[in-house]
C-alpha cells in the first residue's frame, strides 16, 4: 500500500505542476488554456530533440526547455490571447483548442505517431532504499523537483510583495484593479510562467512516459478535473488536488482497477456536489 501511495505521489507531481500553471493562467486571464497539454508534450519532445539532434543531455534540457517554452508562451499571449481577451471567453477557448491541434499535427508530421525513446539520466538509473521498500531513483527525483518547485512558488506568492500582487490578481482580478494595481502588467509574465511549468512537467515525463504527440491530449482532461476539484483559480487548491488525485488514481488502480479510468471524475462530481466552487475555491455571491 505504501508503494502504491508513493506511485500516486509521483503521478500527482505531474498533475500538480500542470494544474498550478493552469490555475494561475485561468485566475488572472480567465482563459481555459486547452493548449496546456500540447505545451507539456512539447516539453517532452523538446528534450528528445535536443538529445537526438544536438546531443544535449537531460540536465541541460531541464532548465532550457521550460525557459524556451515560457518565451513562446509570452509571444502567444501578446499576439493572440491579449487581442481576444475583450471578447467572449469562448473565443480564447476555441483558439487554445485549435492551437493544441495545430501543435500536435506539426509534431505528428515530423515524427509520426510512434513513441520516441528517451533514456533516463545515468546518475538516476538505480534505486533508493526508502526503508520498507526500494524505489527508482528517477521517480524520487521527479517527486522532489515537483515539491521544490511548488514550494518555491508558494513561498514567492505567500511571502513576497510581488507574489501577493500576483496572487491577488489571480484570485480577485477585478478587486485588485479597483485598488489601483495594473493587473495587465502581470498578465504576460504569468502566462509565460504557466506555460514554462507545463514544459517542465514534459521534460520530467520524457524518461518515464512515452514521448508521443498525443501524450498531452491523454493527460489534459484529468488535469482539468484536478483544477476543478481544487477550485478554479486557486493556486494552493490546484497543487493539493494534484497530489490527492495522484494518490486516489494509484490506489484506485490497485484496489478497484475496473474504476481506474473514471475514479477521478467520480471524485470531481462528489466534490462539486458538496462544494460547487471546489475544495479551495471561493463561492461567488450573486446579488
Amino acid at each position: 500500500m505504501l508503494e502504491q501511495a508513493f506511485n500516486g505521489l509521483v503521478g500527482g507531481a505531474f498533475y500538480a505542476l500542470l494544474a498550478l500553471g493552469l490555475a494561475v493562467i485561468f485566475g488572472m486571464l480567465g482563459v481555459v488554456n486547452f493548449a496546456h497539454g500540447a505545451f507539456y508534450m512539447l516539453g517532452a519532445f523538446g528534450s528528445y530533440v535536443l538529445l537526438d539532434s544536438f546531443g544535449v543531455n537531460f540536465w541541460i534540457a531541464l532548465p532550457l526547455v521550460p525557459l524556451v517554452l515560457g518565451v513562446v508562451g509570452v509571444a502567444v499571449e501578446r499576439l493572440f490571447i491579449r487581442r481576444l481577451a475583450p471578447l467572449d471567453p469562448l473565443y480564447n477557448f476555441l483558439f487554445t483548442f485549435g492551437l493544441a491541434l495545430i501543435l500536435q499535427d506539426l509534431v505528428k508530421r515530423q515524427y509520426g505517431v510512434q513513441s520516441q525513446p528517451y533514456p533516463r539520466p545515468s546518475a538516476l538509473n538505480g534505486s533508493i532504499d526508502l526503508g520498507l521498500f526500494s524505489y527508482p531513483a528517477y521517480q524520487v527525483f521527479v517527486l522532489a523537483v515537483s515539491l521544490v518547485v511548488c514550494g518555491a512558488v508558494w513561498f514567492v506568492l505567500a511571502r513576497t510583495r510581488v507574489g501577493m500582487i500576483v496572487r491577488a490578481s489571480t484570485e480577485r482580478p477585478e478587486l485588485t484593479r479597483a485598488l489601483g494595481i495594473d493587473v495587465a502588467r502581470w498578465v504576460t509574465p504569468v502566462f509565460g510562467f504557466g506555460i514554462a511549468l507545463a514544459g517542465l512537467a514534459g521534460v520530467l515525463a520524457a524518461p518515464m512516459r512515452a514521448v508521443n504527440p498525443l501524450m498531452g491530449a491523454d493527460l489534459i482532461v484529468t488535469v482539468f478535473a484536478v483544477v476543478v476539484i481544487g477550485g478554479l483559480g486557486s493556486v494552493f487548491g490546484s497543487v493539493a488536488a494534484g497530489f490527492a488525485v495522484g494518490l486516489v488514481s494509484a490506489l484506485g488502480n490497485y484496489y478497484v482497477p475496473s474504476l481506474s479510468q473514471t475514479l477521478v471524475f467520480i471524485l470531481m462530481a462528489a466534490v462539486l456536489l458538496w462544494r460547487p466552487a471546489g475544495l479551495f475555491g471561493r463561492e461567488e455571491v450573486t446579488l
